[in-house]
């Protein structure tokens, strides 16, 4: 069983749009509502590859009802908390040529009683989880540091912690050791506070990421693939992508893939990327299940192209 926090989950509007236009109507072409935020995601993609997830999440307000009940209506089971404040609503603009706009709202600010509930949630429900999957922002209300002690209170019962934040939040949990980080391109950047122009940038970064307490990072370098760097050394994967239709949850269904294949080496590398690679080929923040992923399209190497530029240099 895969148990997954999300601090700060949302509901997730969808419209695919034949062009953005500002100022102008546009009629939407499709769209769809989902229950969002990372770690809601992670337990979405887990179920869509059969296996088992509880999703430990705050819910307010209709909004968090509706959550709640899209959640079940997928098969997750849901640990809620109730907080005061309304659950937040996000809408996602989507056009033909994957570009993808997002209109996330910050989210209700959780009082020091709903951030200790949540915690004492997380280790009540956290018997028999392989790995804790702890995803997204955190909302008002909760310190930079309340990762980290998360990651602390998991780690002294004995539990495998998967960290999916940024910023401060990341930077101040490191110190706890999570077993794997799964930061993009632009968080890795941004926690070693320099630009990435290569492939071997990525991992120079993912190198200082393990030196400052990360056991593992599984760094998501956008079109380009992912690295998994770790004790045994780095590891690079790619997969050939036909249609780009929304890129909304593909980095959580590559954790997702990640942990479903066991959390660690190049086989698990694999089953990220090929996650990955379904999730952006289909609608809104639809999660692959094993009939939509094509390993045969996913390429895993030791020989890391350290000179290759990256697709999406991050300033």
């Amino acid at each position: 069983m895969i148990l997954t926090v999300t601090p700060n989950p949302s509901l997730d509007r969808t419209y695919e749009v034949p062009m953005l236009d500002r100022g102008e109507v546009i009629r939407a072409t499709g769209d769809r509502m989902d229950p969002g935020g990372k770690g809601v995601n992670v337990s979405r993609a887990v179920a869509a590859a059969g296996q088992r997830t509880l999703a430990v999440l705050p819910l307010g307000g209709t909004p968090g009802d509706f959550v709640a009940e899209l959640l079940g209506e997928q098969g997750i089971e849901v640990a809620p908390v109730t907080v005061a404040g309304q659950t937040r609503s996000n809408i996602s603009l989507a056009e033909p040529d994957g570009t993808l706009t997002k209109i996330n709202a910050s989210g209700p600010e959780l009082s020091a009683d709903e951030s200790e509930a949540l915690l004492a949630t997380v280790r009540d429900r956290s018997a028999g989880a392989t790995w804790i999957a702890c995803c997204g922002s955190l909302p008002r209300g909760l310190e930079p540091s309340w990762y980290a002690e998360l990651v602390a209170r998991a780690h002294a019962a004995g539990a495998r912690i998967a960290l999916d934040t940024s910023g401060p939040a990341l930077l101040a949990a490191l110190r706890e050791r999570p077993d794997v980080v799964k930061p993009n391109a632009e968080e890795l950047a941004e926690a070693v506070g320099r630009p990435l122009a290569t492939v071997g940038d990525a991992v120079k970064a993912a190198e200082e990421l393990r030196q400052l307490g990360a056991r593992a990072v599984l760094a998501s370098l956008g079109a380009d693939g992912q690295l998994l760097v770790d004790d045994s050394g780095a590891h690079f994967a790619s997969a050939r992508v036909e249609t780009v239709r929304s890129n909304v949850g593909a980095g959580d269904s590559s954790l997702a893939g990640f942990l479903v294949a066991g959390g660690g080496g190049p086989e698990a590398l694999a089953s990220a990327v090929a996650h990955g690679a379904a999730a952006v080929q289909l609608p809104g923040s639809v999660m692959p299940t094993p009939a939509d992923l094509d390993p045969s399209a996913v390429t895993v190497t030791a020989d890391v192209p350290l000179d290759r530029a990256l697709t999406e240099p991050v300033s």
